[in-house]
């Protein structure tokens, strides 16, 4: 899914079930929130770049693979995605955020960076333990 901002810049989207197929074979997962809300739970191994540092770290992210951009809602990681594709980075908008992915009952871990523990209530795809 491609969608047009008010710049009539395109993004494009995946859902939650596409970013967890996409995880289990290694995407590389930027998660735009800031730092308590990724310590409150985020997907696992996904690198934390809070939205206001984007721009002093883009040059830090890999370019040899697509990014998925995550945030809770989907709205900032959508602004985010906008500006790294401007800056010639392949990436896509997570759509419904972590509040998509943990309505699916997909894996959260908790803890700052550097620091995450499994939440110890992991669910499988499909919602069962």
């Amino acid at each position: 899914v491609t969608t047009k901002g008010p710049d009539d810049m395109s993004v494009s989207e995946v859902r939650v079930d596409e970013l967890f197929a996409a995880h289990g074979n290694g995407a590389v997962v930027i998660d735009v929130r800031e730092p308590h809300e990724f310590a409150a739970g985020h997907v696992a191994g996904a690198r934390l770049v809070p939205m206001r540092t984007l721009p002093s770290q883009v040059q830090d992210l890999p370019t040899d693979t697509g990014l998925y951009v995550i945030c809770e809602s989907g709205a900032r990681s959508w602004q985010a995605t906008a500006f790294l594709v401007r800056h010639g980075i392949t990436a896509v908008n997570v759509e419904g955020g972590m509040s998509a992915w943990r309505g699916h009952g997909y894996p959260v871990e908790t803890g700052a960076p550097g620091m995450a523990t499994d939440t110890g209530s992991r669910t499988q795809a499909g919602g069962t333990p």
